[in-house]
Formats: C-alpha cells, sequence, structure tokens
C-alpha cells in the first residue's frame, strides 16, 4: 500500500511517498491460478522503454519497469516510485529526486543516484537518427539532443545529472516545463539497469528503408526493477512470457508467472476468455457487454482519458494544405453516427484534441458539424471537388480510442465518398508497418489514430501532437508551436490553463487533425480473477492480480 505526503519546503513542492512494509505480501501459492494470462490485441514493438510509444508495447514494460514517480492505481494523481520524494527549484528548472533505498535492478545492478544519471546521459547522448527517431516520447518532453540527428531538432531541455549521493540525484534542466513533474513518470523514461544497457549494446538501432532493428537489450534482455522479470517471447506462438521478481522491493507479485498472449482479433479473445485459455483480455467489443457480463465476468470501464481523430498529413497532397479542404473533411464526416454505431457506451463527440476532463478544453474553438452540402461547396472553392487521397488504416489492433478501426475507417470513407472524395484505403497491421509508415515515413494523407493521455496535463495531447513538425502531420505552423511553447513554460495552473486554451482555439481553426471523440474504454476478467484496478491512463498494474 501507498501513502502520498505533500511538504512544503522552501516555497517549493516536495512530494513523499513510503511503502507500508507490513502491506507486502510474499507472493501467490501454486498451480494454475499462479500464471496470469493476459490477452493481448497486439505485438509489443520492443522491450525498451525509451523506444517505444503504444500501449501495447507499454503492457508489458509496465510490468518489468519502474519511474522516479508514478501515478496512483486507477487514477492521474501522483505518487513516488524509485523516488520517495521530489523538489523544484525556485524557477523549476532544478529537480532534486530523493531515491528510494535497497533497490536493484533484475541483473543486481544496484539502484542508485549514479544509475538515474547513467540513464538521462543515455537519452540525451543517444546517436543516430534511427534511434532518435525511435525516441518519441524523449523528443516530445525534452525536444532535442546533445547532438540532433533525427527528426527532433529543438534545443535540449535537459542539461545535465549529478549523483549528489548514492540516494540524491540532481537534474538541470536548461528552461522549466510544466509538464514536470508528472511527464518524470512516463513509462518511456523507466528506468533500465546501466550494466544491462552496456552489455547488450542497447543502443545499437538500426534503419532498414521504413523498419526498425534494436539490439539484443530491447528484445531479449530488459532489465528494469519491477515487479516481474522477463523470461522470454515465443513469436511462434505469440506469447510473452514474465516471472515474478523475488527480490522486488515492494509488495510481491501474487502470481508466479505473467504471460500475455497475442491475439489480434477481438472475437478470438472473447472466445479464449469463454475457454479459460486467458484470464482478462482488453478492448472487449461494447456490443459484448451486457453478453460477458451474464457469462459471469467482469467487465471494467476506466474512465474516458483519451481522444480519437482523422489525421491530415499535408506533406504529400498540395491541396490538403489550403485550411477550406481541411474544414471540408470535418464538416464531411458524421460524428454523431460515427459515436453512436461504433464506440461504447458513454463515449461523446469531439470538437477539439482535449478530452473534456483536461485543463486547456474550451467551448472557444472553431465547429465544424456534420454538413455535407457545405462541405461540397468548399471542395469546389478551392478547386478540390476530383480530390483523391489515401487513407491509411490500421488493422490486427484494437486501442482504446478505436475499438475496430477498421469499422471506424469503413463509415468515415462512406462519409467522405459521400462529398465526391475519393479514397483509396491502405490497411497495414499495427506494428507491422502502419505506424512507421504514419508517424515516421508520413506515406499517407488521412490516417485514424487516438491518444490515451499518460498524465493530466494538455501538452501530453496537443503538445505531443502538434509542439514541433512531425512527419504524421506534415506540416509547419510556428504560431501553433509557439504557443504550445509559451503554455508548457507555464508554471502556475491558471497561466496554463489560459495558455491552453489559447493554442487549443489556434489548432481547432487551422485543423491540422479532425477530432472524432473521446471513449471509456473497458476491460474484462474472468470471474475468479481479483486485484486488477482499471487505469485511466491503460496504466494496469498486474502484481496486485489473483486467481481462485
Amino acid at each position: 500500500m501507498r501513502r502520498v505526503a505533500l511538504i512544503g519546503l522552501a516555497g517549493a513542492l516536495a512530494v513523499t511517498m513510503s511503502a507500508c512494509a507490513s502491506q507486502r505480501g510474499s507472493g501467490g501459492g501454486g498451480g494454475a491460478n499462479d500464471t496470469f494470462v493476459f490477452g493481448a490485441a497486439g505485438a509489443p514493438k520492443n522491450f525498451d522503454p525509451i523506444f517505444n510509444d503504444d500501449g501495447e508495447s507499454f503492457r508489458p514494460v509496465r510490468q518489468m519497469y519502474e519511474t522516479l514517480v508514478t501515478y496512483k492505481a486507477g487514477t492521474t494523481e501522483l505518487e513516488g516510485d524509485l523516488a520517495t520524494a521530489w523538489t523544484p527549484s525556485d524557477d523549476a528548472k532544478t529537480w532534486t529526486f530523493t531515491l528510494r533505498q535497497g533497490v536493484k535492478f533484475h541483473d543486481g545492478t544496484p539502484f542508485n543516484a549514479a544509475a538515474v544519471c547513467f540513464n538521462f546521459d543515455r537519452w540525451y547522448n543517444m546517436k543516430g537518427a534511427a534511434a532518435q527517431s525511435q525516441m518519441i516520447y524523449y523528443g516530445d518532453v525534452f525536444e532535442g539532443f546533445a547532438h540532433n540527428e533525427g527528426d527532433t531538432n529543438g534545443d535540449p531541455v535537459y542539461k545535465s545529472c549529478e549523483a549528489k549521493d548514492d540516494n540524491t540525484a540532481v537534474v538541470h534542466l536548461n528552461k522549466a516545463k510544466g509538464a514536470f513533474p508528472d511527464a518524470f513518470g512516463l513509462t518511456s523514461l523507466s528506468m533500465s539497469s546501466p550494466a544491462a544497457l552496456k552489455q547488450y549494446d542497447a543502443d545499437a538501432v538500426t534503419q532498414t528503408g521504413d523498419s526498425f532493428s534494436y539490439p539484443a537489450y530491447a528484445t531479449q534482455h530488459p532489465t528494469g526493477t519491477g515487479p516481474y522479470k522477463f523470461e522470454s517471447f515465443d513469436k511462434t506462438n505469440n506469447t510473452i512470457t514474465l516471472v515474478r521478481n523475488d527480490d522486488y522491493w515492494g509488495e510481491k507479485a501474487k502470481t508466479a508467472k505473467l504471460i500475455f498472449k497475442i491475439i489480434p482479433d477481438e472475437n478470438a479473445r472473447k472466445q479464449e476468455l469463454a475457454a479459460g485459455t486467458i484470464d482478462a483480455y482488453d478492448f472487449p467489443n461494447p456490443a459484448d457487454y451486457n453478453s460477458l457480463k451474464q457469462a459471469g465476468d467482469q467487465v471494467l470501464i476506466r474512465p474516458a482519458f483519451g481522444v480519437t481523430y482523422l489525421g491530415i498529413n499535408q506533406k504529400n497532397n498540395p491541396k490538403l494544405q489550403d485550411v477550406r479542404v481541411r474544414q471540408a473533411i470535418e464538416y464531411a464526416v458524421n460524428k454523431d453516427q460515427l459515436v453512436k454505431n461504433k464506440m461504447p457506451e458513454g463515449a461523446y463527440v469531439q470538437d477539439q484534441l482535449l478530452p473534456n476532463n483536461v485543463p486547456g478544453f474550451t467551448d472557444q474553438v472553431a465547429k465544424f458539424p456534420y454538413n455535407p452540402d457545405k462541405a461540397k461547396q468548399l471542395l469546389a472553392e478551392a478547386g478540390a471537388s476530383d480530390l483523391s487521397l489515401n487513407f491509411y488504416v490500421p488493422t490486427e489492433i484494437s486501442r482504446p480510442y478505436m475499438p475496430n478501426p477498421v469499422d471506424m475507417a469503413s463509415a468515415i470513407t462512406e462519409d467522405l465518398k459521400a462529398v465526391g472524395i475519393k479514397v483509396n484505403v491502405v490497411q497495414e497491421p499495427w506494428n507491422g508497418g502502419y505506424k512507421d509508415d504514419v508517424q515516421k515515413a508520413g506515406k499517407q494523407d488521412l490516417h485514424l489514430l487516438g491518444w490515451t493521455g499518460d498524465y493530466a496535463d494538455p501538452g501530453n495531447f496537443i503538445g505531443t501532437f502538434f509542439g514541433r513538425q512531425k512527419p504524421e502531420f506534415g506540416f509547419n505552423n510556428p504560431e501553433i508551436f509557439n504557443a504550445l511553447s509559451n503554455a508548457d513554460a507555464q508554471t502556475t495552473p491558471d497561466g496554463k490553463k489560459k495558455a491552453y486554451e489559447e493554442a487549443s482555439v489556434l489548432i481547432s481553426q487551422y485543423i491540422p487533425a479532425v477530432p472524432l471523440c473521446s471513449s471509456p474504454p473497458a476491460l474484462v476478467v474472468a470471474k475468479n480473477v481479483h486485484g486488477l484496478v482499471p487505469s485511466p491512463l491503460t496504466d494496469e498494474r498486474f502484481y496486485t492480480v489473483t486467481k481462485g
């Protein structure tokens, strides 16, 4: 059990967390109830946190790794993890972390301030365009590297890290960021064993054409401090096996073994749950909620904390650079019908790229409600009545913001065709080409994607999307970039809220993407599964799960 205490210190905020030793268990029993099998919707890209940015990769990573700070189970509230306290300087450019003592990485390497600084320095000094291009979260938060070689080309926020003593790490920044301290809890910024990183050549990411290859550390030897350790990834049987870390500093995992069985088809996941070959799975079809409950299964609804969008890449088709064409695309999509027919109960139509429970959400945004006649008019005015677009759609995946992307894309395609837009649908597997083609190569004109918040900060949404030039959207708008940079520099709640509202309005007028909806995703567990806490961040930790 964890408790959070807020301590005022010299006008700065230090947040302290302590673990109740009396609550720490010794682990589960034996037999079938000592293995928890989770039906995953897709394969991970790899197991090195810094090179990942999607939920299917983060799910196993979160069981093996830990961050300096984290989020209280089932909430977006901050609490300590590998750090028990964190204190900013008056100018918020220096952060002092008091570290948890007695923690070791899975390979026996001590976790201490030197290890923290090794990780921060590794990220900052990463070499090679291939490696840097895969560090999406790092690029968004820290804006630049010691030597920029990829598509992250800003001035670095990170300056240096000092191991003041074994239990005190001091991180120095070149400028204050309103995203901190919450952003220190990003899964991508998990702590890895320095010894394992060196032994398994962790930075050796290579690129051939549009494909990336990862080193042994990321594929065979991930080494964190978490309650589970990596055992194997059997690609033939599509199973990832983790085992309990009996030397874990905190509450030991209740099950000795944790298996992720990759089952891309949602109906197949449902059948395996009914057959008892898996114990839980994510993103059940909303139409199945009642039948699952009637079968005795538990449908756990997460709060809505994400957005779904139709991305627009302006690079390949000059007509998309005309705002009237982008307006026409938004007018053409029948969002009400999309939400009603394709999304779960509790979903709501969006006119901006922030959920309504995050500061920066505002009624002042520009709105483009469903109006096919207006769409046709704008296309004609822009000389784009013959518009033809390549629409990229992910397959072999269900995400919290798109339970069935192929079905959603089909509805959107019909809407676009109804206003005279020719649509060429290109379907690709999620981690088998889609994400790299869309987010790295920018091959598409339109694409279906979304985002589940990592923490309760507007910068994690619209800052991540539009804070700098990205191949996914293919535009350069300094006014939007500067507005988001100004918002990110605000360190007071009121200043941040106002600045992000202004940025939201600018984005809504420019339409770099069409906001579609926000929805409450669910996961389902068998009736004999206990202790799984649904997270609005989809940040479920499985060490608390018991069976029987």
